[in-house]
């Protein structure tokens, strides 16, 4: 038996700490925090160096294999290195069917992320707990050490930022017990061994799908959109813990925020971004009208549309500035629809002329020309049409 898998005592302490760099352990534990004032059941992960006993955990809303991809990323990060073995058990994120003795088939996208930070994964005999019984006793203190008192934070990001903070604290604190000195001392000491990490692994997980008539993809009864130009064509879906990503014919389409909601009560959510409407919207001005894509618009967009659709063609006109933001900085086209909203000139060609200025560095405050007295009118005309009428009875050559 090797020494990472050496015999521990039932209380998951291990005999010695084994050879430095050699291996870590990996497992998963079920805590609660009060997240935005709401108490949310968490899946956490917890990296433990076998040797050093350092250790990173890090808090998700879900246990699946973005989230257990990011999660060694991250430990590794922290840890400052990659051992050459990893210690696992047999989850469902890692392990498609266990086979007799030690063989598995291990995860294709797992096995990938293993080849990427060149560690070689190993699994626990089922039941077999006390085969990686460090981080099983991490688990236990962990939860004495971080989530007792409930911690509260606004999101999981913040909550994230504290666990990492603490971990890496608590090294200095807790004597490591094997060898001389504290955790921290000889985590330091085993930094030069580990191998580098090295560039990330990009760890998604990808979907293939079928974009609908309105220009969206489903997920986790979600729905997110795509530009209008894909729809009713197959896309990829790559899933990270945070973000959903969509490409097609090797570009990378739209990015979206990911929304994990495990309520399951009530209908799933839509999010829209209305830029992927807007070659919509030159066909079809008048979806401006109750399209609710374009609810989503900036503030001084939405402004400019309650001017334009007050008259003839404004949706059309609309149409044609919102369009704006395909050549354009959208920032830039912002600006000049604020500038024109604050001059009360809200109207395409005003707009096109304060952008054109921004693009090119001119002022857009042109100073008052200040005339001459030489040029000023002794006699200003008058707009008297009736004096035409004297032309008709011949008895003036001209009208002035």
């Amino acid at each position: 038996m090797s020494e990472c898998c050496a015999p521990s005592n039932r209380n998951g302490a291990r005999d010695h700490p084994g050879i430095r760099s050699e291996a870590f352990q990996f497992d998963w534990s079920e805590d609660y925090a009060l997240l935005g004032g709401k108490t949310v059941k968490l899946q956490v992960a917890h990296t433990k160096l076998s040797h050093s006993k350092a250790f990173a955990v890090r808090a998700y809303l879900l246990q699946t294999h973005e989230m257990l991809f990011d999660a060694l990323t991250n430990a590794f990060r922290v840890l400052g290195g990659v051992p050459q073995r990893g210690i696992f058990d047999n989850m469902k994120t890692a392990v498609d069917r266990i086979g007799t003795g030690k063989a598995r088939q291990v995860n294709a996208r797992f096995a990938a992320m293993a080849s990427h930070y060149l560690f070689a994964p190993e699994f626990c005999n089922p039941a077999s707990g006390w085969e990686k019984g460090q981080v099983e006793k991490n688990v236990q203190d962990a939860r004495r050490r971080l989530w007792q008192p409930m911690p509260s934070f606004p999101d999981i990001d913040a909550l994230n930022a504290w666990l990492e903070e603490q971990c890496i604290a608590q090294w200095d604190d807790i004597q490591h017990g094997g060898l001389p000195g504290s955790v921290a001392d000889v985590h330091a000491e085993e930094l030069a061994s580990l191998m580098p990490v090295g560039r990330p692994f990009d760890g998604f997980v990808e979907h293939s799908k079928r974009v609908s008539p309105t220009c969206l993809v489903t997920f986790e009864r979600n729905r997110y959109s795509v530009p209008a130009s894909f729809a009713n064509r197959p896309v990829s879906l790559r899933v990270y813990p945070d973000r959903l990503v969509i490409a097609a014919e090797g570009q990378i389409l739209c990015e979206h925020a990911r929304i994990i909601d495990r309520s399951h009560q009530g209908p799933g959510r839509t999010i829209y971004d209305w830029r992927h409407y807007l070659a919509v919207v030159q066909r079809k001005p008048g979806a401006l009208r109750n399209g609710a894509p374009f609810l989503e618009m900036p503030d001084a967009f939405r402004h400019l549309q309650a001017h334009l659709l007050k008259r003839a063609g404004g949706d059309r006109e609309m149409a044609e500035i919102l369009a704006l933001v395909l050549q354009h900085d959208e920032q830039a086209v912002l600006h000049a629809v604020e500038l024109a909203l604050e001059a009360e000139v809200p109207t395409k060609t005003h707009i096109l002329n304060l952008l054109h200025r921004l693009l090119d560095g001119k002022p857009i405050d042109v100073p008052p020309i200040d005339a001459p007295q030489a040029l000023n009118l002794d006699c200003e005309p008058e707009a008297n049409v009736l004096r035409y009428d004297s032309l008709r009875d011949g008895r003036r050559r001209h009208a002035s």
